[in-house]
């Protein structure tokens, strides 16, 4: 199995909508989510799980 990467700037698929990847943060507990800017400007952060490339 492999994992996928997001990068700043690539393209993806949330469970909300469409947006691009704007930020990557680590957790405390050591995991990275990423914020995604959507099409209104609206940022949402979220787990590599819930993302795919658009």
């Amino acid at each position: 199995m492999t994992k996928t990467r997001f990068r700043p700037g690539d393209e993806v698929v949330t469970p909300r909508s469409r947006g691009t990847v704007i930020d990557i943060c680590a957790t405390p507990s050591g995991q990275f989510i990423f914020g995604v800017e959507d099409e209104t400007g609206e940022v949402g952060y979220f787990t590599p799980k819930a993302l795919q490339h658009a």
